[in-house]
């Protein structure tokens, strides 16, 4: 997986990239939570639940299935949130369902149940190139994290970058290339 400082950077860039018009700051920083969220399965280790378990690390809480429950229940909160239903619907959903995506390019572990509760077969990208995190903060501080860190910056942080200065600039430039009223259109 990678660490819990790299699951944000995918909803950082949409929110970022769309502008606080369309994912306002109470959206984005639930965007975040939801990206995260999913790690949280990893309370399994301390229950003896085994990894292959769909309750185990990577099961149930990384699947689409998942994603969308974390979606649909961002979507009662948009009120909230302060931002349309429908947008915090899509955004949660792809903040959330981000996370299965990213552990799916790592190199370790079992895989992604991606589609649970329909199947516990876990599923990796073809291209698994990012360096699977070691679990606990400890081991993410050692040569070996630093490893694993510069791998996300990579594969992870720098193609998110792209996206996010690629959506600002198109953002800006349908802002500013509107033309202006000339001075026999104002009312």
């Amino acid at each position: 997986m990678p660490t819990i400082l790299t699951h944000p950077a995918v909803p950082l860039a949409i929110g970022l990239g769309l502008g606080s018009g369309v994912v306002p700051p109470r959206l984005l920083l639930a965007g975040v939570l939801a990206c995260i969220l999913p790690d949280a399965d990893v309370i399994s280790f301390h229950f003896g639940i085994p990894y292959a378990s769909a309750m185990g690390h990577r099961g149930l809480s990384h699947s689409i299935a998942f994603a969308l429950i974390v979606a649909l229940a961002g979507a009662f909160a948009s009120r909230s949130l302060r931002a349309k239903t429908l947008t915090t619907f899509v955004f949660l959903f792809i903040a959330a369902v981000s996370h299965g995506v990213l552990d799916s390019f790592t190199n370790g572990g079992q895989g992604i149940a991606f589609l649970w509760p329909f199947s516990t077969e876990r599923f990796f990208s073809p291209f698994q190139v990012i360096e699977v995190s070691p679990i606990g903060a400890a081991r993410l501080f050692s040569s070996r994290g630093a490893h694993v860190l510069l791998s996300e910056l990579l594969w992870v942080w720098t193609p998110c970058v792209i996206l996010a200065a690629a959506m600002w600039a198109v953002r800006s430039r349908g802002e500013t290339g509107k033309p202006a009223l000339s001075a026999s259109q104002h009312p």
